[in-house]
């Protein structure tokens, strides 16, 4: 029970379930809305090098973005129960992955507020990393 009131278990914790909701609401998104995620998604990329390549970046971050959710999720659970630490790490790693990608492809389809939208993810995984190697 004094795990509860530990904050250094409760801070990871919270990111995890942080990026376990916003990767997987982003994933199931992207596969209830294909078409409509591409349609936009065509458009935004139009101008940029990537323009050509939108459909297969749309797949990998879909993918990775699933994959981050589904093991930031886990890892929640693991912690939740003292089952380790492992996944949850992994999670925060392939969140700052996913992250630095849709970060490079708001950089390059010039759309700067996304970008800095995107900043402040990328700190709260940071943070979460950190929470971990203090844990350690």
């Amino acid at each position: 029970m004094d795990r509860f009131i530990e904050p250094l278990w409760f801070g990871q914790l919270a990111v995890m379930a942080f990026f376990a909701i916003a990767f997987l609401q982003s994933a199931v998104d992207k596969l209830l809305d294909s078409q409509g995620n591409l349609d936009f998604l065509g458009g935004h990329f139009a101008a940029s090098p990537l323009g050509n390549m939108v459909p297969l970046m749309f797949w990998v971050i879909t993918i990775l973005e699933t994959v981050t959710g589904l093991c930031c999720a886990v890892g929640f659970i693991l912690l939740l129960t003292g089952a380790g630490s492992g996944l949850a790490i992994a999670g925060l790693e392939l969140a700052l992955l996913s992250l630095l990608c849709l970060f490079f492809g708001q950089r390059l389809a010039k759309d700067y507020p996304g970008a800095a939208v995107l900043a402040a993810y990328v700190a709260v995984a940071v943070l979460g990393l950190v929470l971990f190697v203090k844990a350690v």
